[in-house]
């Protein structure tokens, strides 16, 4: 029974070592080395340029998860479904990170970037499909906490390397990005190698047009789904709140604070968060089987919006490690079980298709916070500081929207204690 217990949990880390090089490399490029290259390349507008770019990086992002997902749920190969996108992926992404390195002008960056979103979401999206293919109804509250508590390592490990990698000259970015590069290369073929997922039989379904495809992709059936789309709008809601916040916090701790360090501080806040929300993921996702996945998403959001509102509120860098490791707990807890409901509630056969379309409550939820830039900067320019409170309040109220609309979601599957 030892045994079989350690190789379910081992097969577990196995299928989610992918998401720590995922982690780890957006959780560096997003908070650290992009700010950091934008520095490098414009004086002025940095809010702007940083939001406007990112959003349309991930709007990419929203379109191609569901997409390549969708792909993948349809692809014959004897590496399986999912193992050739993510392969594809990996590859073509590496070079556009060394793209971002090497960049000489803002054009360059930004097609860089936006090309990384590409190459990135088209390993995401066939990846997701792997917990609801591999892993059993029973035990996917587990498998999802573990997803968490890696997606987490990856923050952690990304706040207490990177942003000491960084001192302002050429080599220590390329340093920074040569650590990003490996760690995504070592996780992603840790998953691929490791996998053991079986070779699809039978033959591809019948080829459709491109408009066909697309409107096969994105066609969310509401009536059948209805409550998976409540739980995307719940995951919206939630992620909008902490994005914005997470989206900004380098620029509101070098103005608003005016911390000699913000990179580091940046890091340290990733890090308290970060290690809160490992201690949170398993034993939510656990909780969740047994007593429900809606009440333990209502603790969390009611402890996020509690953490937001204290950060809000403070003018003092040293209450920042308590409010982030309140944060954390909920975030634990909520992206864990909320990823859970998930996997419970699509489509079997559509698995990867309908777990891509969680990116509109992702991607989506980032693409949208990175435009309060230039309203921040607008408003910056008229009151000191006024936008950083603006996004503050907006996150709060952002994370309380979803409390009610959690409470409407009628279907899940509850474990006998």
């Amino acid at each position: 029974m030892a045994k079989q217990h350690s190789a379910r949990a081992w097969r577990m880390l196995t299928i989610n070592g992918v998401w720590f090089g995922v982690s780890f490399l957006w959780n560096s490029v997003h908070p650290i080395l992009l700010p950091m290259l934008l520095g490098d390349l414009t004086q002025t507008s940095q809010n702007t340029y940083f939001g406007l770019l990112t959003f349309v990086g991930l709007i990419v992002a929203l379109m191609v998860q569901p997409i390549s997902g969708a792909f993948s749920d349809r692809t014959v190969h004897h590496l399986g479904r999912r193992r050739p996108w993510m392969l594809m992926g990996l590859c073509f992404g590496l070079v556009c990170l060394w793209g971002m390195a090497l960049s000489r002008s803002l054009w360059e960056l930004a097609l860089s970037y936006v090309l990384l979103q590409f190459f990135s979401n088209l390993l995401h999206g066939p990846a997701q499909g792997l917990i609801p293919d591999l892993v059993p109804a029973g035990q996917r509250g587990v498998a999802s906490g573990i997803k968490s508590l890696i997606d987490m390592l990856g923050v952690v490990a990304a706040a207490l390397t990177v942003s000491r990698l960084m001192g302002g000259q050429l080599s220590h970015t390329l340093l920074a990005i040569g650590v990003v590069s490996v760690v995504w290369l070592g996780a992603t073929l840790w998953t691929v190698v490791g996998a053991d997922e079986p070779s699809p039989a039978g033959t591809r379904g019948p080829r459709l047009s491109v408009r066909a495809l697309l409107r096969d992709v994105f066609a969310l059936q509401v009536h059948a789904h209805g409550d998976y789309a409540r739980l995307l709008l719940a995951r919206f809601c939630v992620l909008l709140g902490t994005y914005m916040v997470q989206s900004f916090a380098y620029f509101i701790l070098a103005d608003g604070l005016h911390l000699a360090n913000p990179a580091r501080a940046v890091g340290n806040i990733q890090t308290m968060i970060g290690l809160s929300l490992m201690v949170a993921a398993v034993p939510a996702g656990w909780l969740s089987e047994h007593y429900g996945r809606k009440r333990l998403s209502l603790v969390a959001e009611v402890i996020v919006a509690v953490g937001l509102t204290g950060l809000a509120a403070t003018h003092s860098a040293t209450t920042l490690a308590p409010l982030g490791c309140l944060i954390g707990l909920g975030m634990g807890i909520f992206t864990s079980v909320n990823w859970a409901w998930a996997t419970d509630l699509v489509p079997p056969d559509e698995a990867a298709k309908y777990l891509g379309l969680s990116n509109l409550a992702t991607a989506g939820t980032s693409a949208t916070s990175r435009l309060a830039g230039p309203i921040i900067d607008a408003v910056n320019a008229r009151l000191a500081n006024g936008g950083y409170l603006m996004l503050l309040l907006l996150a709060i109220v952002s994370v309380l929207v979803a409390i009610p609309i959690t409470s409407h979601i009628d279907k899940e599957r509850r474990m006998p204690v």
